[in-house]
């Protein structure tokens, strides 16, 4: 897809009926878990290029789903739908979760994360937990203390692939422990937080975009053509990134579902709608209703009013 002659969005309604939004898209940004293959992080972002409004919100990767491969073999958590089914399998999957299909997806791969950030000559960033992580096995060294401080651009990798901590009392594996006090939800802030003052300062260079455009187009996998990219390049120049709206769907993360599948994340179809709808997330002109939202619920967990 591509954005259209008149400058609208490429996805087509007929799977609602509501009216879009103008000029406004919705992207799906990820990344792969560097050891796994499977999605380390999901992030669905709205723009809505006429107000200038930019709505970020994370879908933990643990997040419940009823998957199944083309062999028939199945998989409940939303990470693993890229790597068994492929990205239009992912996007249609998020779409259900969130209630509006997805214009164009971005997938970065680590060399353009590093690439991009050691471009705009590093971030000022405020680490905001300890963060101690060992792993000879991956070549994996993070070592940072809270607090705000530059970071390199594999200095901002390591903070944004922090989970883990392994500097606990005991030896493996009685050593590891979170690195947040909410685990993953607290590390996708932090994602968001890192992704937001990287795009702020690179949009305070101007003269500097076309060469972040190269790097994003010789590193990343999308569906953003070049046009695209320098069209949303053009836009961007004039958002406010103080303003942006960033949160992460609510849920329970402590799940066990189908033979044996431990810590899955089971999502709260009220509070995702409620986010949806007020957050800057919904590209409608009305409201994203319940019935749009079709999200796997295990039956264990209770749901918050």
């Amino acid at each position: 897809p591509s954005i259209s002659e008149d400058g609208q969005p490429p996805s087509t309604e007929t799977q609602t009926g509501l009216e879009r939004k103008e000029y406004t898209y919705t992207f799906l940004l990820c990344a792969s878990d560097q050891s796994s293959g499977n999605l380390d992080t999901m992030i669905v972002a709205t723009y809505d290029t006429v107000n200038q409004t930019l709505a970020m919100v994370s879908i933990p990767r643990d997040t419940l789903i009823e998957g199944e491969t083309a062999s028939g073999k199945h998989f409940y958590k939303l990470c693993s739908m890229y790597a068994y089914n492929g990205m239009d399998a992912l996007k249609e999957e998020v779409r259900k979760i969130v209630g509006f299909p997805i214009d164009f997806y971005v997938k970065i791969d680590t060399e353009g994360f590093v690439r991009l950030v050691d471009a705009v000559g590093g971030v000022d960033f405020d680490v905001p937990v300890h963060m101690s992580y060992d792993d000879p096995s991956q070549d994996l060294y993070i070592h940072f203390e809270p607090g705000m401080q530059w970071l390199s651009g594999a200095d901002a990798l390591k903070v944004v692939r922090c989970r883990k901590n392994s500097d606990g009392k005991g030896t493996y594996p009685n050593n590891i422990y979170d690195a947040y006090p909410d685990a993953d939800i607290g590390r996708t802030k932090t994602q968001r937080a890192l992704i937001t003052a990287v795009l702020q300062k690179a949009a305070s260079q101007p003269l500097n975009l076309p060469t972040y455009i190269d790097i994003f187009m010789d590193t990343v996998e999308t569906d953003l053509g070049i046009t695209d990219l320098a069209y949303f390049a053009d836009k961007g120049l004039g958002l406010d990134f103080s303003t942006v709206e960033a949160t992460s769907l609510p849920g329970d993360g402590s799940v066990t579902y189908k033979k044996g599948w431990d810590w899955c994340y089971e999502l709260y179809p009220g509070k995702v709608l409620e986010i949806v709808n007020t957050s800057g997330l919904n590209p409608y002109t009305t409201d994203v209703t319940a019935d749009m939202l079709h999200i796997t619920q295990s039956g264990t967990v209770t749901q918050p009013d």
